[in-house]
């Protein structure tokens, strides 16, 4: 019998499962997923990948795991990884990643909550966290892991190979050659087909569980809009507990059938993303952020000639590469001055990010600055904004070509209703909206109103051509004490469109006035400081300097005087600033595992900080204990200046 056989498609290709075995059967030899190891890429083909995910299926079957359980997943993108999400659904069961950067006792919730009986890890690093907290998760009776190395002393038979697993689900497969294709048969579309915990910015993380439907209308919603089809690559490289690669990587490459790219490790990302050049991309705006700081470090490290090229074709792609781009009406002039700027800037600059082959680049996680998004769009790069939760399959409004705006995150993409509740808050319905949370029937009920919609917890509005355009998070707009609203992440993304910024958090509500911490960003500011003969010794004592902190004064003030022209936030300049004397870190817990800020833990923290902005003191000395990477705590102390900004008079509108 042919190898491809067992493959055959099922009717109704409503499951992930089926859709795999769908691929194999109708593209067998197309490559599904690439992964560089030891500087070469490594290609498996949907049929490959269907053969794997078989043996998988099977071995994890001969372990005991069975319809129901949820199977944990933890490491870097790899294919073994996005294969044992597949094999677990094949049975019925429901994966959940987990962030792969979080300590044990992170994990630990999770684990429990969950209740995981079986989990797949990529290396030595992550078993020894699992075998650290093991004794306090009883339902854990399996760990496979992905990479051997460092394996070899390791003899608890509850530890698996990945590939022995497989070879133990081959002869379970030879043996019950029909166990599989019936496992899969049962399958039904409106079963879970993943758990993504959320960030757990307010409390503590809660369990999303989103059908086989819910991923599946979302990924050929996205499909549909941006024309996405088999032809495509993608880089996969943001954790895969996010909802936003489960979407485009594991999601819409099953939807569409295109190539899913492992990289070889965090550090070669932007080395491996330059050799795949894919053709679609996905990132948080904070990776936006600092590839333009690569971008601007590097300028500044330029000669004067290129600088000065440099600058006049930016100054042209800021005024006419947008409308190009969206096949708008230019004039002939700028249209030669942006295809000689193609020539010598544009070009090679969108090769040295890896997009000269981009069709579509989103981003979302987070709200984008407008200066930040047009860049990209100016230079030639397709970037739109989306915007979703993971309660909503990171799918709620999609820009199509041609109806891009900067300062909104597009209009409901297909089958997503939208309303705007009396308060400003974003509801939303569709497909594409959670089962359920684990376990939590009060929450799920918290969360959808009587009218089936999912409360977004963000305040937002719809503008004359229907794009939604968020404000902030509805629990974060607040107002200043003469009654002016106060938006803080709007004001924050401003502050992190600078090379120099990395992080800011703004402080206003029932104030008199807005006052800002804010974190620089030690290798922009570094090498400012170095071209300038500044001598430092680390964060903090850059961080420290004052031709640092005047730096920074001067993009704030830049801030301010954009924030006087917009009517809905010019009473939120900033009056007054410190430069925190250690970077935000989630794991001293100021920032999620997807780096938001946690707002009112930074608020209780620094109180001590918040005060003395507040009651015009002109320094303040503070201790902070931090958390190193291999557990150790230490502590970090400065006397912090603080600075006070000029502020602009609000511009009137016109008449």
């Amino acid at each position: 019998m042919p190898k491809q056989a067992k493959f055959a498609a099922v009717d109704g290709l409503h499951t992930f499962p089926r859709l795999l075995f769908h691929h194999a059967q109708v593209r067998p030899n197309a490559p599904a997923m690439r992964e560089k190891h030891l500087g070469i890429w490594q290609t498996w083909s949907w049929l490959d990948v269907a053969e794997r995910v078989r043996a998988l299926a099977c071995g994890l079957a001969s372990l005991g795991f069975k319809r129901g359980d949820n199977l944990a997943i933890i490491g870097d993108n790899r294919p073994h990884l996005y294969m044992m999400m597949s094999a677990a659904q094949c049975l019925g069961g429901v994966p959940v990643p987990l962030y792969q950067d979080a300590v044990a006792n992170e994990m630990l919730f999770v684990l429990q909550d969950a209740g995981i009986r079986f989990a797949l890890v990529e290396d030595q690093e992550q078993v020894d966290k699992l075998l650290e907290i093991k004794d306090q998760v009883p339902s854990l009776e399996h760990i496979a892991y992905d990479d051997p190395r460092g394996m070899r002393h390791y003899n608890q038979p509850f530890l698996h190979d990945v590939h022995e697993l497989m070879e133990m689900g081959r002869i379970h497969d030879r043996n019950h050659s029909d166990f599989l294709n019936e496992e899969v048969e049962k399958g039904h579309f409106d079963d879970v087909s993943v758990m993504l915990y959320t960030s757990g910015t307010t409390g503590k993380p809660k369990g999303v569980c989103q059908t086989h439907a819910a991923f599946i209308a979302a990924a050929q919603g996205g499909a549909q809009v941006d024309n996405l089809g088999a032809d495509g690559d993608i880089l996969s490289y943001l954790p895969m507990a996010w909802v936003g690669d489960h979407l485009f990587s594991f999601a819409q490459s099953l939807v569409c059938g295109f190539t899913i790219n492992c990289p070889e490790s965090g550090e070669t990302v932007m080395t491996d993303l330059r050799e795949i050049g894919p053709t679609n991309y996905f990132a948080p705006p904070r990776v936006f952020e600092s590839l333009l700081t690569s971008v601007q470090i590097r300028m500044e490290d330029a000669g004067p000639i290129k600088q000065k090229m440099f600058h006049h074709f930016m100054a042209v792609a800021k005024r006419c590469g947008g409308s190009i781009l969206d096949g708008k009406a230019v004039s002939t002039a700028d249209r030669f001055q942006y295809w000689l700027g193609n020539l010598l800037i544009y070009g090679p600059l969108r090769n040295v990010l890896g997009m000269s082959r981009i069709k579509v680049a989103y981003t979302a996680g987070a709200a984008i600055g407008p200066e930040l998004f047009s860049f990209y769009r100016s230079i030639g790069i397709n970037l739109k904004q989306l915007y979703g939760q993971t309660e909503t399959c990171a799918y709620v409004c999609l820009q199509p070509d041609g109806q891009v705006k900067a300062d909104t995150v597009g209009a409901p993409a297909p089958g997503v209703e939208i309303k705007i509740a009396d308060n400003g808050e974003v509801l939303v319905k569709g497909a594409m909206l959670l089962k359920e949370y684990y376990k939590r029937p009060d929450a799920t009920a918290e969360s959808i109103n009587a009218e089936g919609y999912f409360m977004t917890g963000d305040a937002g509005f719809l503008d004359e051509d229907g794009h939604l355009k968020i404000i902030d998070r509805a629990k974060d707009v607040g107002k200043l004490s003469n009654g002016a609203m106060f938006a803080p992440n709007y004001i924050e993304n401003k502050l992190k469109f600078f090379q120099f910024v990395k992080e800011a958090v703004c402080f206003g509500h029932d104030r008199d006035m807005v006052c800002a911490f804010i974190n620089i960003d030690v290798g922009a500011a570094g090498n400012w400081a170095e071209r300038r003969n500044i001598a430092y010794s680390g964060y903090t004592d850059l961080a420290g300097k004052q031709q640092v902190i005047e730096m920074i004064k001067t993009c704030i003030e830049e801030v301010n005087a954009s924030l006087a022209h917009d009517s809905m936030v010019a009473d939120s300049q900033i009056h007054r600033f410190l430069v925190l004397h250690k970077e935000l870190d989630p794991d001293d817990d100021e920032l999620t595992r997807t780096r938001k800020v946690r707002r009112n833990f930074i608020a209780e923290k620094y109180k001590v900080l918040i005060d003395a902005l507040y009651e015009g003191k002109g320094n303040q000395y503070i201790e902070t204990e931090v958390k190193f990477e291999d557990g150790r705590r230490g502590k970090v102390s400065a006397d912090l200046k603080i600075v006070d900004v000029k502020t602009f008079p609000i511009a009137k509108k016109a008449a």
